[in-house]
């Protein structure tokens, strides 16, 4: 099964690795930064969690229509079942 990329997933990675990055170079004292940008880490992590909100919102979706298609299925075969039953019996 051949899976999309989504542009907001690329947007997510790029953000998750520059906040990695971030806390790598702000650990080993290269950066040294102004109080406003100290917090920008913090901004990209409540977009993540946005970002996995919706992921897990799409998925939960995608779960309800598949149980829906199964059960609609498992009826569909009970149906089959008792139609070649009645028309064995008639035989």
């Amino acid at each position: 099964m051949e899976r999309k990329i989504n542009i907001w997933d690329i947007i997510a990675w790029v953000v998750l690795a520059g906040i990695l990055l971030w806390l790598i170079l702000k650990v080993l004292g290269i950066i040294n930064t102004p109080l406003l940008i100290e917090y920008a880490p913090y901004f990209g992590s409540v977009y993540l969690a946005g970002w996995a909100m919706n992921k897990l919102e799409t998925a939960v979706k995608e779960v309800g229509e598949l149980k829906k298609f199964k059960d609609a299925t498992i009826k569909e075969i009970h149906l089959l079942k008792e139609n070649c039953t009645k028309n064995h019996r008639r035989k």
